[in-house]
């Protein structure tokens, strides 16, 4: 699929909408972590660049479809304010009153952010009169919010049927990500390394079989990996099993087979007795659980035998974490599968979600050879899935 690109647009004069995902993590009123406002960051000041006037627009959090001060962007703005050295216009009112008298007003050292789009009902049901709304006194529309183009929400396609074709485009970091797992797909330097993790089989068997295809190795952490050792005859103890999903695991490991890929399973864990932050960690230093304790991250053992397959792999594409890395007392896991790729020589990808947080935990962000935005659009884009987001702004 070939998308229009910003650098074809024609913004001179122009009114631009700027569709970004500014989903950041917030604690109370604080930013936690503004890596996507960092990857943001070349689109607008590209926009800025060129354009009469702009605004932008995203969501944050999950508001039930109505205002709720606790997911304001205004937060937010202040950021871009702060970063983009500009002034920033607050708009909450873009679905009841018109947005181009305010941006008329505007004058060249501001730019405008439109309130959460999903204050409104009309943003998740993609809805023709709200789409109409956001895109009402703007030329262009670019979208750049790579982690959102797996939704046909109005913002990211509703809103597109406004604007001409040539007068949408993709903005650099949905180009950057559609550009890196393309190549992974299709032409990864060997040999290939996906670590997968996380809570649940069922939510990434698609994704699995379709890499499967092209990796080499298998490393699997995360709560999964006790469906995966349960299924071997492994005993887990306490620990959370998918026990619906051995049919699942049974495909995979046909698949497996059949292409010839190596599947590694933890060898060693730490547990706890209950999943509790203040739990011990206790060190379990054989493949077998022991009644009475579950597994909450992958051991050292298990964190040298991965390591090692990371350290000689030509790629290495990583989604989800090794275990409950939120709690320090079980983050030694994915810090350590985070160290192994920062110290290889492999192109390294990090599929989006919890382990782009554990990444940027440990301060490692830097040496990633790319961080996605967006988990669930990244996986569903490996899945071989046309985006509905993507598809508006293809050729």
């Amino acid at each position: 699929m070939k998308l229009r690109r910003i650098q074809d647009l024609d913004m001179d004069g122009k009114n631009v909408l700027l569709r970004l995902d500014l989903n950041v993590p917030m604690h109370g009123n604080e930013i936690s972590d503004d890596t996507r406002i960092q990857a943001a960051l070349p689109t607008i000041k590209y926009v800025a660049e060129r354009a009469k006037r702009f605004a932008i627009c995203s969501h944050l959090g999950r508001p039930k479809d109505e205002a709720d001060l606790k997911y304001s962007l205004e937060p937010i703005g202040a950021r871009l304010a702060e970063v983009l050295d500009k002034e920033v216009v607050f708009f909450s009112e873009y679905a009841s009153r018109p947005t181009k008298p305010v941006l008329d007003q505007m004058t060249a050292n501001q730019f405008m952010l439109l309130e959460n789009l999903r204050f409104h009902a009309g943003e998740k049901a993609n809805d023709v009169e709200f789409s109409r709304k956001l895109a009402a006194g703007f030329d262009c529309y670019v979208d750049d919010a790579f982690g959102t183009v797996h939704r046909a929400h109005a913002s990211v396609v509703g809103v597109t049927q406004n604007f001409e074709p040539a007068q949408r485009a993709a903005g650099f970091l949905i180009q950057r990500e559609t550009e890196v797992l393309a190549k992974l797909l299709k032409s990864p330097q060997a040999p290939v390394t996906v670590v997968m993790g996380g809570a649940k089989v069922s939510d990434k068997i698609s994704v699995i079989l379709k890499l499967l295809d092209v990796c080499n190795n298998l490393l699997i952490g995360g709560a999964m990996a006790y469906t995966f050792l349960k299924f071997k005859g492994v005993s887990v103890g306490n620990s959370r099993v998918e026990s619906d999903s051995f049919g699942l695991v049974e495909s995979i490991y046909a698949q497996a087979e059949k292409r010839n890929v190596r599947i590694m399973l933890p060898s060693d864990h730490i547990a706890a007795s209950e999943f509790s932050e203040s739990s011990p960690a206790i060190a379990v230093v054989e493949q077998d659980i022991p009644p009475g304790l579950m597994g909450l991250d992958i051991g050292p053992k298990t964190v040298d035998e991965f390591s090692r397959v990371i350290s000689a792999s030509g790629t290495v594409f990583w989604n989800g974490p090794m275990g409950v890395f939120e709690w320090e007392n079980f983050s030694k896991g994915s810090c350590g599968i985070a160290k192994a790729m920062a110290d290889s020589t492999a192109e390294t990808i990090i599929g989006g979600g919890d382990s782009v947080s554990a990444v940027n935990q440990v301060g490692l962000a830097d040496k990633m050879s790319h961080i996605s935005t967006g988990g669930g659009a990244a996986l569903e884009f490996l899945e071989g899935k046309v985006l509905p987001g993507l598809r508006v702004l293809a050729y």
